[in-house]
C-alpha cells in the first residue's frame, strides 16, 4: 500500500544535512587535497540557487501562465547553451549562439512531443511537468555537447595536417572532417549510454526516486522515468549534432578550406 503524502523537509532538518559535506571539507584538508573553499563556495551556491528556485517555482506553479512558463524555459536554455560552451578549451565567434540554437530546437522538440503526443498533459504548458522535464533534458545536452565540442575542436588541432593533406587532394570538407565528426559524436553521447546501461541495478534516476518518495506506485514511477530517459537521450543526440554541425560549418568553408585562425584557446 502506497502512502500518498510525503514527508516535508524543514529548515532545521536540512541544517543537519550540511554535515555531510563537512566530512568532504574535512577529508579535503586532512589529505590536503586543497578543494575546502571550492567545496564551500559550490555548497553555499548550490543552496542559495535551489531555495530561489523552488520560491520561484512555487510562484509559476501558482500563476499557471503560460507565457510564464515559456520564458522560464527559454531563461533555463539560455544559462544552459552558455555552460555548454564555456566548458570547451576553443572557442570560436558565434558559438555561444549556436550552443543555445542547438540545445532550444532539440529541447523543445523533445519535451513537445512527450508532453502533447505521450504524456497528453492538460493544458500542455502545466509548469509541474514542463519545468522539471525541461530541467533534465537541458541539464544532459548541456554535458554531451560540451563533450562533443571540446572533443570536435581539439582534434581538428591535433589532426589539422591530416585534414589539410585530405583537402589538398581534393577531398571535400566533409570527407576530410567525417572521422573527426563521428568521433565527436560518439564522445558526446558516452554519458547518456553509460547512464541507461546501469539505471535501475546500480543507480536510482532521480525523477523516479522522487515519485516514489512523494507517494506514487514504483511501477508508475518506472513508466514515467522511461519515458522521460528517452526523452532525454534523444535531446541530447540532437543538441550534439545540431552544435557539430554548425561547428563544422564555422571551421570550414565552402570552399572546403580548414579554418582553424577563427578558434582562440581560452585561458
Amino acid at each position: 500500500m502506497i502512502n500518498n503524502s510525503y514527508i516535508s523537509i524543514n529548515y532545521w532538518q536540512l541544517s543537519a544535512a550540511t554535515g555531510f559535506i563537512l566530512v568532504n571539507m574535512a577529508l579535503s584538508v586532512a589529505l590536503k587535497l586543497g578543494l575546502g573553499q571550492s567545496l564551500g563556495i559550490a555548497a553555499v551556491r548550490m543552496v542559495l540557487q535551489l531555495l530561489l528556485v523552488g520560491l520561484v517555482l512555487e510562484w509559476v506553479f501558482t500563476l499557471q501562465s503560460p507565457a510564464l512558463v515559456l520564458s522560464l524555459t527559454l531563461l533555463m536554455t539560455v544559462i544552459a547553451g552558455n555552460a555548454a560552451v564555456n566548458r570547451t578549451k576553443r572557442r570560436f565567434r558565434g558559438i555561444y549562439l549556436n550552443s543555445f540554437i542547438s540545445i532550444l530546437v532539440s529541447a523543445t522538440l523533445m519535451i513537445g512531443l512527450t508532453v502533447e503526443s505521450i504524456i497528453q498533459v492538460e493544458p500542455w504548458y502545466s509548469p509541474q511537468y514542463i519545468i522539471p522535464m525541461m530541467g533534465m533534458v537541458l541539464g544532459n545536452a548541456v554535458t554531451g555537447t560540451s563533450l562533443a565540442l571540446d572533443r570536435f575542436m581539439e582534434d581538428l588541432t591535433s589532426h589539422r595536417e591530416q585534414v589539410e593533406a585530405l583537402l589538398a587532394l581534393g577531398a571535400t570538407r566533409w570527407e576530410a572532417a567525417h572521422s573527426t565528426v563521428i568521433e565527436a559524436l560518439r564522445t558526446g553521447m558516452i554519458p547518456s549510454i553509460n547512464s541507461m546501461m546501469v539505471m535501475g541495478l546500480v543507480s536510482l534516476p532521480g525523477m523516479m526516486t522522487g515519485q516514489i518518495l512523494a507517494g506514487a506506485l514504483p511501477t508508475d514511477a518506472v513508466r514515467y522515468q522511461i519515458v522521460i530517459i528517452f526523452a532525454i537521450t534523444a535531446g541530447t543526440a540532437l543538441a550534439i549534432l545540431g552544435a557539430i554541425l554548425l561547428s563544422f560549418r564555422a571551421l570550414f568553408s565552402p570552399q572546403h578550406q580548414l579554418r582553424l585562425e577563427r578558434l582562440h584557446k581560452t585561458r
